[in-house]
């Protein structure tokens, strides 16, 4: 490919984006589609459909990237908690990076491999990309160095910034942590693996077990029953709503006298008993006798205090591990319900299933992928498609087939990949949908490392791929021969993948979509419902850290990617900013749990280039470069344990100390009763499978803590502040 292919497909794909971006500024001003652009504010207020025409709404504008680029720290915060300021700062650090590889390899080692050998150069436009790799340097040439010095001062730049990024999310993780108001997952932990007895209930061994163990300490618990007897209770409660639902209608029109008993039947009075005849009828905690059958081994157990909770946590509670099994609880929208249920003898065998399906679908996807890597060669291509030599002829078509196509075609493979990772992470077992999502980022993570990343360099067949397991101390020295040549097919995956992947998250268009059917197809007056999402990081941290590990293994190979990587990057700043302020909802915090993930990465991205740069330094005989470049694998790797045992352990456990100092205020506020009698409430799991029913939900404890929430001279209202003063220090820090 030369640079003339290249341009026609960065042509196409800004063409792409300018579409997407200018028909998404004249769809947000349609309040039709309020509900597709402006979802976080269409489910909290009533927003007017009845704007004026007006020509303005038709004429493409760039005001929502003023918004996205005004928008502070607080502001995203206060949209959508910790995980997307955390999110955004994994934004804002690749473009540090990378503006600093920019420079440096841009002015310093692209040059080097442009004039790498002595030949005569033709028209820009028509150079080859390989002039533009480490390739065209000549072998034993003094300017390998200058690839030396560009890694180390790369390398450096990587470690301080990701300490300092690390740094800072680990104190703002316990900003959240301590400034937040009582959270009952700190006083909750999860407990599976109960055994059975015949003699009682798992209720009764539940309670015998932690009042004799922990008698100090335990308050009460919450079994976990099986979906069907939800089920049932959900039922049964609807049936009596609708029985008592008349009596609500004949007195809802106002105060009637009360002819009997001189006096006035009151609505509100009416409906109050009629709530405690059906919670006394349909609670969970006073289940007739034949459904204990249906109790599930675990339980939610509720203590006195966080330490309590935590040390209960982290205890092996039996000589059987796989008995009393224990675990801070998540937090109550955070519980993922169908999975509690699950026999905790399963985990490791479902763990286990799913691996193997995983690796299965790793191998199978091997074949779409040569695929692909067939298309880049015109030869390759002629000889499956004789028909088409003529077509390729023609130069543009040759561009767009053998440069833009291939890039397309695996990006739409890869679509594939989440929701099935997602469905692999749900039948693992996880017990929270943040664990849930955090496995499916990891399992997509490595997938999309492998099949887009490594497969595509060690292109060829299926036997060829699989034939590096067992030569895997060739490894390095494959990749320093392959990656270079791969510099083109990277830079397209970039631009098609990044650039158009940002685009069509704007327009979100599936949702637009639906909204269309449903408002001019079915003609359908009814507000739409389930439509907030939650920001999908499972999918886009991945897309992220692959984008940063193209960087850093091209940085000093082929520096030309680097330029097209950064506008990616900044166009992610806007794109994500303006999503996390207007369309996705927050539903549970996970309080950074994802940065871990990303350092990780970000280092096996940097110790691979390290890897590669050492294996391509010594084929092109420079072996002085190369075992200078050695001491900088150790340096990262010792760098990366240090944040390993400086950091990480924070975002496993909580302190004992910071724990017990909030434990002493909140005795010191008096606030220990109010605890308790959330406790139960937060984790009642017909509340949470039946959202339309609120029943199960007692409106003594929800309406206080509604009004907590904005009485500011409280101690809850001040917990909040606190909490939100302390994280936008430390975002301004």
């Amino acid at each position: 490919m030369d640079v003339a292919d290249l341009l026609t497909s960065a042509g196409i794909n800004i063409s792409v984006c300018v579409v997407a971006f200018s028909l998404y500024s004249v769809l947000r001003k349609q309040p039709s589609n309020a509900c597709v652009y402006f979802t976080r504010r269409y489910i909290s207020e009533t927003i007017r459909h009845d704007d004026p025409f007006s020509l303005h709404r038709f004429v493409p504008s760039a005001g929502w990237i003023m918004q996205a680029w005004r928008a502070t720290d607080e502001e995203i915060l206060e949209a959508g908690g910790i995980d997307a300021v955390v999110f955004m700062r994994i934004v804002v650090l690749s473009i540090r990076i990378f503006i600093i590889a920019a420079v440096i390899c841009v002015f310093l080692v692209l040059p080097v491999n442009y004039y790498g050998k002595d030949m005569e150069h033709r028209n820009f436009r028509f150079e080859s990309i390989d002039v533009f790799t480490i390739g065209n340097v000549e072998e034993g040439s003094k300017w390998l160095w200058a690839h030396c010095l560009a890694l180390y001062i790369i390398t450096c730049a990587v470690c301080v910034l990701l300490y300092l990024e690390y740094k800072s999310i680990t104190k703002m993780r316990l900003a959240y942590i301590t400034g937040s108001h009582p959270n009952p997952s700190h006083f909750t932990v999860l407990v599976r693996g109960i055994p059975w007895s015949q003699d009682h209930s798992y209720s009764k061994s539940v309670e015998s077990f932690f009042s004799t163990y922990y008698p100090d300490t335990y308050v009460d618990h919450q079994m976990i029953y099986r979906p069907s007897t939800v089920h049932k209770l959900k039922k049964d409660a609807k049936k009596m709503y609708r029985i008592l639902r008349p009596v609500e209608t004949e007195y809802v029109r106002g105060d009637k006298p009360c002819y009997l008993c001189g006096g006035t039947a009151h609505t509100f009075k009416l409906l109050q008993n009629g709530e405690d005849s059906i919670r006394s009828q349909t609670s969970i905690d006073e289940l007739h006798p034949t459904q204990i059958e249906k109790e599930c081994p675990a339980a939610f157990v509720f203590f006195k205090n966080r330490y309590a909770a935590v040390v209960a946590a982290q205890v092996l509670q039996s000589s059987n591990p796989m008995l009393w099994v224990t675990q801070l609880a998540p937090e109550p929208h955070d519980v993922y319900w169908s999975n509690l249920g699950i026999p905790y003898k399963q985990v490791w065998v479902r763990k286990i299933v799913v691996l193997l399906i995983a690796l299965a679908f790793v191998f199978v996807f091997l074949f779409p992928v040569t695929l692909v890597q067939g298309l880049t060669q015109p030869q390759v291509l002629i000889h499956w498609f004789p028909q088409i030599k003529e077509v390729l002829k023609l130069k543009f078509l040759n561009r767009l087939v053998t440069g833009y196509l291939p890039s397309v075609i695996l990006i739409l493979f890869l679509y594939t990949v989440p929701p099935i990772m997602m469905l692999l992470s749900r039948i693992e077992g996880n017990v929270s949908r943040s664990d849930r999502k955090k496995s499916a980022c990891i399992k997509i993570l490595y997938f999309t490392i492998w099949n887009v990343f490594f497969v595509n360099v060690l292109s060829g067949s299926f036997i060829n791929q699989m034939s590096i397991f067992s030569q895997i101390k060739e490894l390095p020295m494959m990749l320093a021969k392959q990656v270079p040549t791969q510099a083109t097919f990277f830079t397209t995956y970039v631009l098609s993948s990044g650039w158009a992947s940002l685009a069509f998250e704007l327009l979100q268009l599936f949702a637009l979509i639906c909204n269309i059917l449903r408002r001019f197809i079915l003609r359908s007056k009814k507000e739409p419902t389930n439509i907030a999402l939650t920001f999908p990081h499972h999918t886009e941290i991945p897309r992220l850290l692959l984008f940063g590990l193209l960087g850093f293994t091209l940085s000093i190979l082929a520096p030309i990617i680097l330029p097209f990587l950064l506008v990616y990057f900044f166009l992610a700043f806007l794109v994500y900013r303006n999503q996390i302020l207007h369309v996705y909802v927050t539903k549970y915090e996970s309080a950074g749990q994802f940065w871990p993930i990303v350092h990780n990465a970000t280092i096996f991205s940097l110790v691979l280039t390290q890897v590669i740069a050492v294996a391509v330094l010594a084929m092109k005989k420079s072996p002085m470069a190369s075992g200078c470049t050695i001491p900088l694998i150790i340096i990262s790797l010792l760098f990366n344990e240090y944040c390993r045992k400086r950091f990480s352990q924070v975002f496993k456990r909580n302190p004992a100390q910071v724990l017990i100092e909030m434990d002493r205020r909140d005795e010191q506020w008096g606030k220990e009763e109010g605890i308790y009698n959330r406790l139960r409430s937060e984790y009642c799991q017909l509340a949470y499978i039946s959202r339309d029913l609120t029943i199960s939900k007692d409106f003594s404890v929800a309406e206080p803590n509604r009004q907590s929430r904005t009485d500011h001279n409280s101690p809850q209202g001040a917990d909040e502040n606190s909490l939100k003063q302390a994280t936008e220090l430390e975002l301004r820090q």
